[in-house]
This record gives structure tokens, sequence and C-alpha cells, in this order.
């Protein structure tokens, strides 16, 4: 509960289709001061909306419908391309976008994955909309879909090349922020591309936290270890920087931990190594040197995972 936040009157507005109301409130200014204000909600409750994508026909489907508030909104056709979306009801996320699925799309997919939750227009809607991707495939294709008749919803499935997708969303094509949240999104984690093992750095602590003491060093390396195992059996190829750094830093003669010898070759080892890797695994607790693996490989355009289950497990 905000204390900073007072509620003095709620006044329904509008109860026809959705709930619109006033709320007069008062808030507590940085100078102590208590401030009157109101401002309008409307509440339609919270929704869900998926990207279906195919990887291997470099696919998504969409859907378009009339949308008046855009038409009077300057959108001269009132037709809209979306990805596909629902009102929660009684349902969960999860239970509300499978069906929509199927009722618009006609698609029937048999796994999803929540990618977020997102208000979308927070200065008066109330709704959060959760975020899901899935692939989809011919053989899960179940009706033609199209929506609820007796909803009154005439929609037409699209099914468009990622391609031309994202193309559109430049030239403006596709208006619809969920949409363009998507498949931005598809974008910068390429969804798209085919399943093939990787070449991930893990990156976690070394020193950080440790005091240098030998045991807790080697407790973070056992760990990073057992991460790359588990990025092994996945199908990938793992690496660690210190898999390369520490049998150089040897031979080179270091004495300890941060000497000369050990700083000259100890991080930069990573960043070379960074080079010849498709993406970064950042692991563990705070670590300076894992950060910066993690900042250079998205200024390379590396794909960045932030926890071992956002690996694809290639069969």
């Amino acid at each position: 509960m905000n204390t900073n936040i007072r509620i003095v009157k709620e006044e329904v507005l509008s109860n026809n289709w959705y709930q619109l109301k006033k709320i007069t409130f008062m808030q507590l200014k940085k100078d102590g001061s208590w401030e009157t204000q109101a401002r309008e909600s409307y509440d339609r409750g919270n929704g869900a909306t998926i990207l279906l994508f195919n990887r291997e026909k470099q696919t998504v489907v969409l859907t378009q419908q009339f949308r008046m508030p855009t038409y009077v909104n300057g959108n001269e056709s009132g037709l809209l391309i979306e990805t596909c979306a629902g009102l929660l009801d009684k349902e969960n996320a999860e239970q509300c976008i499978l069906r929509e699925t199927e009722e618009e799309t006609g698609y029937r997919v048999s796994h999803i994955e929540k990618i977020g939750e997102a208000y979308m227009s927070p200065g008066s809607v109330t709704e959060i909309l959760h975020f899901f991707i899935a692939e989809y495939s011919s053989n899960m294709q179940v009706g033609k879909g199209g929506g609820i008749e007796e909803e009154q919803e005439n929609i037409e499935v699209l099914e468009y090349s990622f391609e031309k997708a994202i193309s559109m969303v430049r030239n403006g094509e596709i208006k619809d922020a969920k949409t363009i949240m998507l498949l931005q999104y598809a974008q910068i984690n390429r969804l798209l591309e085919p399943k093939r093992a990787l070449h991930i750095l893990i990156a976690g602590p070394y020193r950080s936290g440790t005091g240098d003491d030998p045991q807790r060093i080697q407790t973070n390396i056992n760990e990073m270890n057992k991460i790359a195992l588990q990025v092994y059996e996945a199908g990938h190829l793992p690496v660690l920087g210190e898999w390369y750094a520490l049998p150089l830093i040897e031979r080179a003669g270091s004495q300890h931990i941060g000497d000369d010898i050990f700083n000259r070759l100890f991080h930069p080892s990573s960043m070379r190594l960074l080079e010849f890797c498709d993406a970064v695994l950042r692991i563990g607790g705070p670590s300076q040197g894992a950060d910066e693996m993690v900042r250079i490989a998205l200024e390379k355009g590396k794909i960045i995972f932030q926890d071992i289950s956002e690996i694809h497990t290639i069969h």
C-alpha cells in the first residue's frame, strides 16, 4: 500500500462495455504537503498476446481486424495488423492466449513461452498485457480462425515472412504497439534463426567477493564449470575465459593473483575469446569483469542469456 496516496472518492462515469471511473485522490508532495488531484481510469481487464512464428518457413502469423478507435484517430480504413490477443476474463493468461490463438488464427499450439508483461497505456487504462511467443506448424492448424461470430469478430488471418513483417514495422504498415514489441523481441533474440549449436561464453564472478581466497575462487570456478556442463548437454559448446587465461598466466610466470602478468592476460584473453563466441551466458553474483563482457558482447551483436533456461536444447 502506497502511503503517499489517499483515495478520496471514486465515481463511475460509464459501465456500458467496460468501466470508466473518475478517481479523486490526494498525493503527498516532496515538501510534505498534500495535493488533491482527479484522474479518469478505464478498467477493461487484463489481456494477453502472442507471436506465432515458424523457424523453418521463416514466417509469422498475424491478424487484421477493424478497430474503431484507430478509425476516429486518422486510420482511414480502420484496419489494424496485430498479433493475436484477447482479454483474460476469468482465465489466467496462459489459458486465455491458448484459447484466443485457436479462435483467432485456427492454430492449436503445443507450447507457449511467456516473455514478459507491460502496462500499455498507463495514463488512462488499467490493463496489464501478458506477452507470449510460440512456434507453429501446419499440423497444428485445427480450424480457419477468424474469431467468434457471435462476438461480432471478423478477423483475417495473415501469414507473412518475418522479413516482410519487420519491414512493415519500419515503413509504418504495422502500427500496433504490442505487435511491434513482439516482432522486435523476435528480431533482437533471433527467434527465427535455425536451431544450431552455439559457442557460449560463460561469464560469472571469479575473484569478486572472494577476497582472493583460493577456496572461494575455486567455488566460483566449480559453479561456472557446472553450468558449462549443462550448456554442453543442451547441445552447445561452452567455454570459460578462465580455461584459456589461467594456463597462459601460469606459463607466463605469474606469482600471484593480481600481479602484472595476471592483469596483462586475464581479462584481455577473455575479451579476445569473445570474438569467437556466438553468445554470453551471465551467471552468478556481482562481477565487473563479467558485466564488462556482457556490455562488449551487446555492442558486438552477440546473444545474451541471463539464465540457462533461456538456452534451447539442440536434439
